[in-house]
């Protein structure tokens, strides 16, 4: 991997690396993208649903407004992307136990193969480049991916976090 590095620590927040941080950060996405778009393209789907597909899976059980919450879109966006992935069998919703309008929403085993089908190219870029950068590298990515979560948002997603690392 090339190196990338100022030539001074106190380089790093000039505005010329700053744009290259934001330049990586979206030839990254671009790449970290491609593999499950071309998949997605052949079901019609787009990013919406597979950000649905990943979190129901990552949080099985989760009511929608849990989901709304998660993802910070609108009840109108995450309707018509839910309805889809219902009506196409990839996401059951389930009554609440306690409350009986929360719908609680599962991947269908349908759903679960192909949320697996999205993620793998994904993972298997991640393992890459982690390997690649080591355990330091990999920490200060994730201090840096912190960094760039609005302030309001950031402990709501440490909790999401903890809460997944159980």
């Amino acid at each position: 991997m090339p190196d990338l590095k100022t030539t001074h620590p106190a380089l790093f927040l000039r505005e010329e690396e700053l744009r290259r941080g934001v330049e990586l950060l979206y030839f990254a996405y671009r790449d970290f993208t491609r593999d499950p778009d071309v998949l997605l393209a052949k079901s019609q789907y787009g990013r919406a649903h597979h950000r649905v597909l990943y979190f129901v899976s990552r949080n099985p059980g989760t009511s929608v407004s849990g989901l709304l919450s998660l993802l910070r879109i609108t009840k109108q966006s995450l309707s018509r992307v839910l309805g889809q992935l219902v009506d196409d069998g990839f996401i059951d919703q389930q009554q609440g136990t306690t409350d009986r309008r929360q719908r609680l929403l599962y991947l269908t085993d349908n759903g679960t193969q192909f949320e697996r089908q999205l993620f793998e190219p994904q993972r298997t870029r991640m393992a890459q480049a982690y390997k690649k950068a080591g355990p330091d590298a990999v920490a200060g990515f994730w201090q840096v991916l912190l960094g760039i979560v609005d302030d309001d948002e950031r402990n709501a997603v440490l909790e999401h976090i903890r809460k997944l690392e159980g």
